[in-house]
């Protein structure tokens, strides 16, 4: 997004919500409506950007209101540290719950997360009912509304199961719609139908906002949710056609300290040093230079799959905190670089970084090609699936030869691969064996995992807020 951040949001104003308020049915804190200010393009457009800074999200750090969409920002605490992969260092605070699998329904950043993307939800349905002001560029702008929508509603169910279906501006008081939860099938219907539409409206243009490739890829992970797997695998292999120009960099640590990069499908971007449009998690992830005293530290057993399997993506994965033996940091997107590992300072100052955040990329395309490949069978000798596995482990350094592939290898070396990239939890899901691994891993550590642990609560303030019509997932 670094290209577009020159578009200022001039009607930032038209958006802001009230943290008393659904989040769905902003407050308007001006005398400027929607419906008197969209009469340009250039005004849709502003809309569109709009939408990727909500993504984005405010940097806490830099921004302390309340009620603020942190969006992609603490994606990591609801994915991550609720996977085998995460920790907090200090095993305090709302960020232990996601650890111990102890989580309330009041804890706030599950709210934070809830409230971010359905705020971005409206602005894409703010966008989608505004095209006709949009002139020339009105297939474009809808398409990246109907990716924006689709991306945001397939994070929400995967992680609270039934939700509400919002698919178009609603009024204040609309409560039914805003709070009545639908089955996961009609959530599902409407990402679909949305990618679809992007797929078919959109180019490879871009990076940091909707591309064809972009909604290719998010729509086939959707498709292997589904058991569409043929489906998927076309898609995949749509990315994969040599004309499309994408590919794996020759250096893992190019994917994150090169932006911009051949391997980078779709990703947020940031800038450094900005209080509007930087980052804190990178700092976050350090030992007391953001808030925390250090959160998505790596667990042992995370360390174990890196130093077994990762081959050299593990110096460029994980590193021991300098402050304290036996502590391990995440090192992708390390803000304030590491001359031991190569690695450049991207933000001066780590607590206003600039690192993009990658959504997809090339290597979970060639992965989720062997898992189309498989069809949910326990392994596959299919050559296709295993020239796309050899070559994410070619890159690794890993180069004996392949010839098979179980579904257990294909979870391992996803898991490192794209270790701390908020995708490890949703495989397990997707892969049929959550329930299997995090119990393992919950026994081994002493932590509290159960099979209700799979869905996060729906947060209290807006179950508060629904006057009884929204209804609490099993077992908090």
């Amino acid at each position: 997004m670094k290209q577009i951040k020159f578009l200022i949001v001039l009607i930032v104003v038209v958006f802001v919500s009230s943290c008393e308020d659904t989040f769905l049915t902003p407050d308007l804190k001006t005398g400027i409506s929607a419906d008197a200010y969209f009469t340009t393009e250039a005004e849709v457009e502003a809309a569109v950007i709009n939408m990727y800074d909500g993504i984005q999200g405010f940097n806490a750090l830099k921004d302390t209101g309340s009620g603020l969409n942190h969006g992609i920002q603490v994606e990591f605490y609801v994915t991550e540290m609720r996977s085998d992969n995460t920790r907090t260092k200090s095993q305090e605070g709302d960020a232990a719950q996601f650890e111990f699998y102890t989580i309330e329904s009041t804890n706030g950043i599950v709210a934070d997360y809830y409230r971010s993307y359905y705020n971005v939800i409206y602005r894409a349905n703010l966008v989608l009912e505004n095209l006709e002001a949009a002139g020339a560029s009105s297939a474009q702008f809808e398409a990246e509304a109907k990716f924006v929508r689709g991306y945001a509603y397939f994070n929400l169910v995967r992680l609270f199961g039934d939700i509400p279906l919002i698919d178009k501006v609603i009024a204040p008081l609309d409560l039914e719609t805003s709070f009545t939860r639908v089955a996961q099938s009609s959530i599902y219907d409407l990402i679909v139908s949305d990618l679809e539409s992007a797929v078919a409206n959109l180019d490879d243009t871009f990076k940091d906002r909707a591309s064809k490739a972009g909604a290719e890829g998010l729509l086939a992970k959707v498709y292997l949710t589904l058991g569409r797997y043929g489906e998927a695998q076309s898609l995949l292999e749509s990315i994969m056609n040599p004309s499309r120009g994408f590919g794996l960099e020759s250096d893992f640590k190019d994917v994150f300290y090169n932006e911009g990069n051949k391997e980078t499908i779709f990703s947020i971007g940031f800038l450094p040093g900005s209080n509007d449009d930087s980052q804190n998690f990178s700092a976050e992830w350090l030992n007391a230079v953001g808030r925390t005293s250090g959160v998505n530290y790596v667990t042992l057993d995370a360390k174990a799959a890196l130093d077994a399997l990762g081959g050299n993506r593990t110096a460029l994965s994980y590193r021991e905190d300098s402050g304290q033996a036996g502590q391990y940091q995440v090192v992708k997107y390390l803000p304030n670089g590491d001359d031991s590992l190569g690695i450049p300072v991207t933000s001066e100052d780590p607590t206003s970084a600039g690192n993009d955040w990658i959504v997809l990329r090339y290597a979970d395309v060639l992965l989720m090609h062997v898992e189309a490949i498989m069809a949910g069978g326990a392994s596959t000798t299919d050559a296709a699936a295993i020239a796309s596995f050899q070559a994410v482990r070619d890159r690794a350094g890993l180069t004996t030869p392949v010839t098979s592939i179980t579904k257990e290898e294909l979870l391992d070396e996803r898991r490192v691969e794209l270790a701390f990239e908020n995708h490890r939890f949703f495989d397990l899901v997707r892969m049929g064996e959550a329930q299997n691994v995090l119990s393992s891993f919950s026994n081994a550590y002493g932590l509290g995992f159960t099979g209700t642990d799979l869905l996060l609560p729906i947060p209290q303030v807006e179950i508060g807020l629904s006057n009884g019509l929204l209804s609490q997932n099993p077992g908090y």
